[in-house]
């Protein structure tokens, strides 16, 4: 939830504001809101830049909405290697009410990493509370990410989008937490209806909020950091809990799933890989590391997570000094993951459950990932597949059907079980049944 770019000069007293949620805003009786964060705003450029190479260019996601992106294409990239790209949707930061694709710190960080990891990079332009309450921001991002998955009008994503490879989720902060619940809804019955195709999710300084307190976020971390000679801390906890409500409208507390995911929530996101990067001074970096142990030994389809932790930094430090020998190593650190590098993992990952799904028997299967390995009992049940259970009409098989290899991209291939001549998609039935799985 990083405040951007610089403070703006106060435009009436303190005691005139009814919310007073510095350093991103204060709403005042009257109905005003003042942005406390000023943005400088950055033109698109079709005409690839002489430094990295990189064209930019905005589009409309959704008229309806207003949703839009800055899209960055490595224009070098493609002219070099001739392959296709890979695609990373991108969400800023600025705690849900401040922040713009369009303006300078967020468009220069988005055309960095396009150079860096030769990539094309949808910068997401969501709308803001609280003019637009939560949930706006996310399905807008939900918008945006199924725009980049089927649409087939816009020319670069036609021509340069490597979508079979599936597409990275990034965003730091509040941008985190975006990436977070779209990659979390994609494994929701809708998601799965939707067939979305996701490779990565990269949470940059994801700034998480709940009820409770962990270590970094109560007095005695302010102490720390004095002693280590650091500023206090850019957010208060007591400022921050009123956040989320205000977000929200008044309709959720700081017990929301969205703003607090559970483990189970957290286990279910729906991508292969994850990286979640903290910063060891930051407030919110318990929640982080929290998330990062939750994914590697509970995660259904992620089967790694990689965390990295920037010694000395403060939130969100990588975007105000790019240069800077930490910032710097944490791109590098994105980059090897987007282009399917190494990195410092979490301890090795349990072996994924099985997934249970019941449909009718007899069944057929189309689908080029998967077999019938067979009828089994309860007991036999193999890990590492997925099960259709106990048919109709005293019909009471359990056929296996084995995804080789187990990930997502099989929702990609049409996994097609029903009665012969009345196939029906059993992938929002599987769905619906995640989070029982044990």
């Amino acid at each position: 939830m990083q405040s951007n770019e610089r403070s703006g000069s106060a435009g009436a007293t303190m005691e005139e504001a009814a919310d007073d949620l510095s350093p991103f805003l204060r709403k005042y009786r009257d109905g005003r809101i003042e942005r406390l964060v000023t943005h400088t705003f950055v033109p698109a450029s079709e005409t690839p830049a002489a430094s990295n190479g990189v064209a930019t260019r905005d589009v409309v996601i959704d008229p309806d909405t207003g949703v839009s992106a800055r899209m960055f294409l490595n224009v070098r990239a493609v002219t070099t290697s001739g392959r296709k790209l890979p695609v990373i949707v991108y969400f800023h930061g600025g705690g849900f009410c401040t922040g713009s694709a369009f303006s300078k710190l967020f468009h220069r960080y988005a055309a960095s990493l396009s150079a860096r990891a030769a990539a094309l990079v949808v910068s997401v332009e969501y709308r803001l509370a609280p003019e637009h309450p939560i949930p706006a921001a996310f399905d807008d991002a939900w918008a945006a990410l199924r725009w980049v998955t089927f649409s087939d009008d816009d020319p670069w994503l036609a021509r340069h989008a490597d979508r079979d490879r599936g597409v990275f989720l990034a965003g730091e902060s509040a941008g985190a937490v975006i990436a977070h619940d779209v990659a979390a809804r994609a494994a929701s019955p809708e998601g799965i209806d939707d067939l979305v195709n996701i490779e990565g999710m990269i949470l940059l300084h994801p700034f998480f909020w709940g009820p409770d307190r962990l270590p970094s976020e109560t007095n005695d971390d302010d102490h720390r950091r004095h002693e280590l000679g650091h500023k206090t801390a850019v957010f208060v906890p007591e400022k921050l809990d009123k956040f989320w409500p205000f977000l929200t409208a008044g309709t959720a507390s700081n017990d929301d799933p969205r703003a607090d995911p559970p483990a189970e929530v957290v286990a279910s996101v729906a991508c292969r890989r994850a990286l979640v990067a903290v910063a060891a001074m930051d407030l919110a970096r318990h929640r982080g590391r929290r998330y990062a142990e939750w994914l590697q030994r509970h995660g259904r389809w992620c089967r790694e997570v990689t965390l990295v932790e920037s010694e000395d930094e403060d939130h969100a430090f990588h975007l105000y000094r790019p240069g800077r020998a930490s910032a710097v190593a944490l791109m590098d650190r994105v980059v090897e993951f987007v282009n399917g590098g190494g990195g410092e993992r979490t301890p090795a990952l349990p072996e994924k459950k099985t997934v249970v799904g019941v449909v009718e028997t007899p069944v057929t299967v189309m689908n080029l990932h998967a077999s019938v390995v067979g009828a089994y009992d309860d007991k036999q049940v193999r890990r590492n597949t997925l099960l259709v259970a106990k048919g109709s009409g005293g019909n009471n098989n359990k056929v296996v059907i084995r995804v080789t290899p187990p990930r997502w991209s099989v929702a990609r291939n049409a996994l097609v079980v029903g009665r012969p001549g009345k196939a029906a998609s059993v992938l929002p039935r599987f769905g619906l049944l995640m989070g029982a799985m044990q």
